[in-house]
């Protein structure tokens, strides 16, 4: 259907919402066709197709406010509800952080520390929020015991949402509490991951609308964004089994405090993981066997 003298093609109007985006810096086309996907019920292919067609007045406003909202600092997961990771689109809310990119690369040091041999392995995820790093391991490796922990109650219901929509409910045990206290005393694993805050309180990065929309309990760790990391690493012996390895997530400029972490705590073969984008990203190590 061709638009009217009257009517503006849909081209044209993300053209406009692209711009607006790109005025302030807060967005791209791309995220424009992400939030007119949202509105209009389409993935982006059918939203190709549709550009020569008019817009809907109702979808032009629903598109139209949630750009304006995108403009204002609101990150696109928390305008759609839906944030990509792995393989999959996980559920996302307030109550969550939104899951990265780089976080992949937790992923994949934790999916290389265990062997073949121990395809069983039972496994803890500490500060899970969305359920991101929990649900790729349970995709990746179908014989794995997942645990998954989160102080947030909210977040354990966003993440056993996501666990429920994708198949996976039945492959991880989801708890809520802080950090190591939400397990009950006396269990072990063979891996501990966690993507833990990591950012410093007066870190200026914080003042951006995007991540002053995020969980400030997700983000900040102490003065120095090492609190956490600190907690977890220090109480990762008392969890692991002999030989068993622990993998944490950490800013580009932390991997030499996190490996002297490792290496204090009593851990070996201490490695660091590049992201995508050739940062330093994730940390870990085995337990030392005595």
């Amino acid at each position: 259907m061709r638009a009217t003298a009257e009517q503006q093609t849909l081209g044209r109007r993300l053209r406009a919402w692209s711009a607006r985006l790109a005025r302030g810096g807060r967005g791209s086309r791309e995220d424009a066709e992400r939030l007119a996907c949202h509105v209009l019920q389409c993935n982006r292919a059918r939203l190709y197709m549709l550009m020569d067609d008019p817009v809907d007045a109702q979808a032009d406003a629903g598109i139209d406010a949630l750009v304006e909202a995108c403009a204002a600092g609101t990150p696109v997961p928390y305008l759609t509800g839906i944030a990509g990771f792995w393989t999959f689109d996980l559920a996302v809310t307030r109550d969550t952080l939104i899951p990265r990119a780089d976080t992949a690369t937790l992923v994949e040091a934790a999916l290389a520390a265990v062997t073949d041999t121990d395809d069983g392995a039972d496994v803890l995820d500490l500060g899970t929020g969305t359920g991101a790093v929990a649900l790729a391991l349970a995709a990746e490796r179908r014989a794995w015991r997942l645990t998954a922990t989160d102080a947030s109650a909210a977040a354990v219901e966003v993440a056993r949402d996501n666990a429920r929509r994708l198949g996976l409910e039945a492959r991880i045990r989801f708890l809520h509490g802080d950090w190591y206290g939400a397990v009950p005393a006396g269990e072990t694993f063979a891996l501990i991951v966690s993507n833990p805050p990591y950012i410093a309180a007066r870190d200026p990065h914080l003042d951006d609308p995007g991540l002053a929309a995020e969980p400030r309990t997700a983000l900040v760790a102490g003065d120095d964004g090492l609190a956490a990391l600190g907690a977890i690493i220090a109480g990762a012996p008392a969890r692991l089994r002999a030989g068993g390895a622990l993998w944490v997530e950490h800013g580009h400029a932390q991997g030499a405090a996190v490996r002297r972490l490792l290496e204090a705590a009593g851990f070996s073969s201490i490695a660091t993981r590049r992201d995508a984008g050739h940062r330093e990203r994730a940390s870990g190590g085995r337990l030392r066997v005595s």
